[in-house]
């Protein structure tokens, strides 16, 4: 996946997201995290997105095994995990991405239950994404071990959390382009171990700054900012 856009989205309503997937966005997420969703509303959302073009990734609450396992049960091509304080938590994520011998996943796909079908266990250990946040101090610390960790297909950065974590500002953050600088450290990183690398933009401002650290997979926009700029875009044609 070179230079991919996604879209973020915290909403359970299944029409938005369809609409959403239709998007010509390359993947969409679904945020567990800071959304309303929760684990009683992905048969739902795993239903509505089930063949859409857009892939969707879920933002798990926590490292948390049995999220992940619920998220990938549901259809997500991957999850993207927070919250993590170092290569321990990354180990554990990575370990409830994938089925055994990989992983420690556990069976019971969705799909079929839908009249879906599943994937064969090993189908998919090579096709799900573990992505974990770094937006911690312990994290950015360990960032080396972290993309080390087997399981782990990317590094994703959290620009809020990870600069209120060290005490600065998404914008200071952004404009640090030092070689040692957070950002520079995670794209290195990613890059030693052959990872991919991303994370949060909001805006396709901040998304351009990001891509000039080398983070190539950005969520460039939300859900909340598409409705807003179709209505402002509607407004302003219907005044012409």
């Amino acid at each position: 996946m070179d230079g991919t856009r996604g879209i973020w989205t915290c909403t359970t309503d299944l029409d938005l997201l369809r609409r959403l997937a239709r998007g010509e966005f390359d993947w969409l997420v679904v945020d567990a995290q800071h959304g309303p969703v929760g684990r009683g509303d992905l048969y739902a959302v795993g239903r509505a997105l089930d063949g859409a073009p857009a892939p969707f990734l879920v933002r798990l609450p926590a490292v948390d095994a049995a999220w992940a396992g619920a998220a990938l049960d549901a259809g997500a091509a991957g999850v993207i995990v927070p919250s993590v304080t170092g290569a321990a938590d990354a180990e554990r994520a990575a370990l409830a991405a994938r089925y055994p011998p990989l992983g420690e996943r556990s069976w019971g796909p969705f799909p079929p239950l839908w009249g879906g079908e599943a994937p064969t266990p090993e189908a998919a250990n090579d096709t799900v994404r573990c992505w974990v946040m770094v937006e911690t101090p312990g994290a950015l610390d360990e960032v080396d071990a972290i993309a080390a960790t087997p399981g782990v297909d990317g590094l994703f950065v959290g620009p809020f959390d990870l600069a209120l974590s060290l005490g600065t500002t998404p914008d200071a953050l952004l404009d640090d382009d030092s070689p040692d600088g957070p950002l520079a450290r995670v794209v290195a990183a990613a890059r030693r171990q052959g990872l991919l690398a991303g994370g949060f933009a909001g805006t396709p401002d901040r998304a351009r700054r990001m891509r000039a650290h080398g983070l190539d997979h950005l969520a460039v926009t939300n859900d909340a900012e598409v409705v807003d700029a179709g209505l402002r875009s509607l407004l302003t044609d219907s005044e012409d």
